[in-house]
């Protein structure tokens, strides 16, 4: 090569190194790991987190999703700890001993129930306060995060648990002695307290558990009706108890892939953190509405309403239960500050059941979520070691 060329070819080299550092060769594909099934609500946000990181970043930022492939649900934690997946889906319930702070907050959603709100306004004032929470009030559950090499990018959480039978349970005296399958630990001492027997069976064997009749009920949100078919296996639904929501679908990135973003990067998947919160609330709201008119509208399925008895000794047990909450942490978590966190909550929570009441779209929910929470998080310091 004769030296012009030479020249030429050390100014191309030396050139492409100069834009690498000036950030044109800096963009990353980052993997998003979900159990969740294709089609479903939890895939669909998932879609909403990569088309706004994409968006936000002008392309900089590329999320790639792996749906029940990368890691299964249970397998996320250890999966975003060990640099698996780069962000995930952790459904923070199944995990007690992982997080127990954040834990404790979620089993907070009963409290929803002692305000006349919609299922609507329970979720998106829910998915807000917790995320909102988690952030600015509680040290301790950040800490969980980073224990665990990960780092918390919001919360979201479903519509509000109904009865869903093959038996009709409309009051206190007909809920004694049947079999409820129960999702969390506050939905179980609430069974209990109405002298039903709680169930704990994973999600994919209700559908056979209520065919089969070894359970008679399970406490579920709406949607899961199509999602899980539970439709095809039950003929009563009863609004109006347990209440409360799973609100504990949080997003979690990997702490090293987190660090490793320039600022502007992490900015973007906060962004795109508030848009997946907005859609999973948005989503589950959609279908909540949908599947009330689909069994309304079903001849083999009859939809009763609580009676005011069942309710008024559900808000009882409510209210005594916060305080049974923070006793149980504190003994079982050495968490010091649970009265103060449960009290400082219901104050975040009645706020953002106010905030919540005007938002008419998804966007107006992505953008609420953004300016009230997910835009404070400073990124220049927030999970940096």
């Amino acid at each position: 090569m004769g030296t012009n060329l030479k020249k030429m070819a050390l100014a191309s080299g030396l050139s492409v190194a100069l834009a690498a550092g000036a950030g044109f060769a800096d963009a990353r594909e980052l993997r998003f790991a979900s159990g969740a099934t294709h089609g479903s609500i939890g895939s669909k946000a998932v879609e909403a987190f990569t088309s706004a990181a994409g968006e936000k970043s002008g392309g900089d930022v590329q999320v790639r999703a792996f749906m029940q492939s990368l890691l299964s649900f249970m397998e996320t934690p250890s999966g975003l700890r060990d640099g698996l997946a780069d962000i995930g889906a952790v459904l923070t319930p199944y995990f007690s001993s992982d997080f127990p702070a954040t834990i404790m907050i979620t089993e907070l959603t009963m409290l929803l129930e002692l305000d006349d709100v919609s299922a609507r306004e329970a979720t998106y004032a829910f998915s807000g306060a917790i995320s909102e929470f988690v952030f600015q009030n509680c040290p301790e559950c950040v800490k969980e995060y980073s224990d665990r090499n990960q780092v918390f990018l919001g919360i979201a959480g479903s519509t509000p648990y109904n009865l869903l039978c093959n038996t009709p349970v409309r009051t206190a005296d007909e809920m004694r002695g049947k079999r409820i399958r129960i999702g969390g630990p506050q939905w179980s001492r609430w069974a209990t307290e109405m002298g039903a027997s709680p169930v704990s069976m994973a999600v994919n064997d209700t559908y056979e558990g209520l065919g089969q009749g070894v359970i008679d009920c399970t406490a579920h949100n709406l949607p899961d009706l199509t999602s899980f078919n539970f439709i095809e296996v039950i003929s009563d639904v009863t609004l109006g108890v347990p209440g409360g929501i799973f609100g504990g679908i949080a997003t979690h990135a990997n702490r090293d892939t987190w660090t490793g973003l320039a600022p502007d990067q992490r900015e973007a998947v906060m962004y795109a953190s508030a848009a997946i919160a907005a859609e999973l609330a948005w989503l589950y709201a959609e279908d909540h509405d949908a599947n009330l008119q689909l069994v309304h509208d079903r001849p083999d399925i009859t939809v009763h309403e609580a009676d005011e008895d069942f309710r008024t000794k559900t808000r009882e047990f409510i209210e005594k239960d916060m305080v049974a909450i923070a006793d149980r942490y504190k003994e079982r978590h050495n968490l010091n500050r649970a009265d103060e966190m449960v009290a400082e909550f219901r104050v975040v929570l009645d706020r953002w059941l106010e905030i919540t009441k005007g938002v008419e779209t998804n966007t107006d929910l992505t953008e609420l979520y953004w300016n009230e929470v997910f835009s404070k998080v400073d990124v220049n310091s927030y999970g940096l070691r």
